[in-house]
């Protein structure tokens, strides 16, 4: 293992350390938090031989860059973006090595996705909060890279420079951020029951992120129906993916920040297969959505799963193949 120095030379609008959050702390009232695209986030990793929760850098609009004093592996993630090492385009979506004293651009397309994850091979040096890297403004805990990233990483490199072909083909799921509207698949929950109509109108409408969407959820403009009845709804913990209808006239989903339902009804909740797509979505994207069973919903994420780990299985032989027997960040 050696400790490997990434001189920070951009850091875009809004760049921290993330993960894919908390475990079993929302017993204690704190929100799991993590990566707003839990799939690009883990694919990232995966890509340069990391655990899918290591802690890897979430770039915000903008452009990051870095520049490693060592050779280093690399892979970006999320939305389309222009990637770029010494000044040459390199691919995302697939690992690459990236020479000592070369400056790697990542600049994503905010009109086709919000987010990009770059993975670094090794382990991070981010502070911690109850376990996770992943900031909580609420919790007083932000973060911010500095002027220089520590790692500690067993890469040697490859002998195989970026300004050659690809040194993998691997079978990697990427996330396919279009042109035009996107779809969500949806899971009825038993507050649309409350709202005669719902499901059709939802079913039927286009609905556009607003710039009022923050880390807690989505607020989307577009037409809403409200219940009948004033009767209380009593708060209650609620899945990340809900679809909430508050007394304004927009439709909320409710993120990997969320908290109780404050008393407003939750009509469906997002497949998990649907949670990347979410995670990308920023103002002015066009959202429709598509009522599935829960026997659908649990296939697609089943289906998505595999594909993740059909992933880890072909890095492993490869990296194998090249001399590595494990994470790059094992001793």
């Amino acid at each position: 293992m050696r400790t490997v120095g990434l001189d920070i030379t951009g850091t875009g609008w809004v760049t921290t350390f993330q993960d894919l959050g908390r475990r079993d702390t929302e017993r204690r009232g704190v929100p799991t938090g993590g990566a707003a695209d839990q799939h690009s986030a883990a694919v990232a990793n995966v890509l340069v031989g990391n655990p899918r929760d290591a802690t890897l850098i979430e770039n915000l609009g903008g452009e990051l860059a870095f520049v490693p004093d060592a050779d280093v592996l690399v892979a970006v993630t999320g939305a389309p973006a222009r990637v770029t090492v010494g000044g040459a385009p390199m691919a995302s979506w697939s690992p690459v090595v990236v020479p000592a004293g070369q400056e790697v651009r990542v600049r994503g397309d905010m009109g086709l996705g919000a987010r990009n994850y770059l993975a670094v091979g090794g382990a991070l040096a981010a502070e911690t909060l109850l376990g996770s890297a992943a900031p909580d403004a609420r919790m007083g805990f932000t973060q911010s890279l500095g002027q220089r990233v520590q790692l500690e990483s067993g890469f040697r490199g490859f002998g195989h420079s970026h300004f050659t072909p690809p040194l993998f083909r691997l079978p990697v799921p990427v996330l396919r951020c279009a042109e035009g509207p996107w779809f969500v698949d949806v899971v009825e929950s038993y507050g649309a029951r409350s709202i005669p109509g719902v499901r059709e109108l939802i079913a039927e409408s286009s609905y556009v992120v607003t710039a009022r969407s923050n880390h807690v959820g989505l607020r989307l403009d577009g037409p809403v129906l409200h219940p009948d009845t004033d009767t209380e709804i009593v708060s209650h913990g609620v899945p990340v993916g809900a679809l909430q209808i508050p007394h304004a006239d927009e439709l909320i989903v409710l993120g990997r920040y969320r908290s109780l339902t404050a008393g407003y009804p939750i009509v469906g909740v997002a497949s998990r297969a649907s949670l990347p797509l979410l995670g990308q979505a920023g103002p002015g994207r066009e959202l429709r959505f598509r009522w599935v069973d829960r026997e659908t919903s649990v296939r697609q994420s089943a289906e998505r799963e595999s594909e993740v780990r059909a992933l880890e299985l072909a890095t492993a032989e490869a990296f194998g193949a090249l001399g590595f027997t494990g994470h790059l960040i094992s001793p």
